[in-house]
């Protein structure tokens, strides 16, 4: 079995695990298909907002879909949900991206 049939099943079993949706859209990442890893990290940021590496992640994806100006608006909000919870190092990592990009 491979790890995406791995991962599904592991979610099969928990449907609202934020970590296996994650996990699943990144290996979706590593095969190129980035409309389904699109679809679990927006899935993850309506569920739980809070869960911060789904930001990162999701405007990558957007970036690699060609839409930039989705990725900055996810990039904005990834670095809103970082400060509030004080978590610098990803506030910066957001910030970096988002910089990167309006160049």
């Amino acid at each position: 079995m491979d790890r995406i049939e791995q991962i599904k099943a592991f979610l099969n079993e928990s449907p609202e695990d934020c970590f296996l949706k994650h996990a699943l859209a990144l290996e979706y990442i590593k095969t190129g298909e980035y409309v389904k890893a699109r679809q679990y990290f927006e899935t993850n940021r309506h569920q739980d907002p809070q869960y911060i590496a789904t930001y990162y992640h999701l405007g990558q994806v957007l970036e690699k879909m060609m839409l930039p100006k989705e990725a900055l608006v996810v990039y904005e909000t990834g670095m809103e949900q970082a400060k509030a919870a004080g978590d610098t190092h990803a506030f910066n990592e957001l910030r970096n991206v988002y910089e990167e990009l309006q160049d």
